[in-house]
């Protein structure tokens, strides 16, 4: 609601400046229209809810353990997008330095390569394609239409996930994000850091 409510804000002030203007008469198109803002629910965990997703034994089943594994990439760096962790190649990590461009924005973005990260890349065979990580598997497919799907698969197995540990919030990939965030700013990393960390425009 927020996200349209946001958009709506945005189309009546274009209105009222047209009316300013006398483009048009003023006929209170907005009256009706939903232009406020709910309170929304806190989707970042705390970092000992991070450890216990890393500390689960989920060796009996590989989607499981699989889907907690892009969560906890999503994590360690920094609160990547999953888009973002779909299109990354081998080429990306160089030198101990993972570089990329943000899908969204175009931003290029730089992270310290960390042992976590390796061994999550490790576990997964890659070696038919140029991709880092194995959500994109098919060369002779469609590159969005594999990562779509990937995504909506993973998101399932992270609310199976999430109920095990009894979470009160529904976990998918972008839950990694929102706690990354968080729990930098809890440890004082200024707002400034996280944005730029995150590769948000703005």
């Amino acid at each position: 609601m927020n996200t349209i409510s946001f958009y709506n804000r945005i189309l009546r002030a274009v209105y009222n400046r047209a009316v300013e203007k006398g483009f048009t008469k003023q006929v209170f198109p907005f009256k009706h229209v939903y232009t406020g803002v709910e309170k929304t629910i806190k989707r970042g965990l705390p970092i000992n809810t991070i450890r216990n997703i890393r500390n689960m034994d989920l060796s009996h089943c590989r989607t499981l353990d699989y889907a907690r594994d892009m969560f906890l990439f999503s994590f360690y760096t920094r609160g990547m997008s999953f888009v973002d962790m779909a299109y990354l190649k081998k080429k990306n990590l160089q030198n101990g330095v993972l570089s990329y461009r943000r899908q969204k924005t175009g931003q290029q973005l730089f992270i310290r390569w960390e042992k976590p990260m390796q061994e999550i890349v490790d576990k997964y065979d890659t070696s038919g394609t140029p991709f880092l990580l194995p959500i994109i598997r098919d060369m002779e497919a469609d590159n969005r239409k594999q990562y779509k799907c990937e995504s909506y698969r993973i998101n399932q197995s992270l609310k199976k996930i999430g109920k095990q540990l009894g979470l009160t919030i529904s976990l998918t990939s972008y839950v990694a994000r929102h706690s990354w965030a968080s729990i930098a700013k809890s440890k004082n990393i200024p707002v400034a850091t996280i944005s730029e960390a995150m590769g948000h425009d703005s």
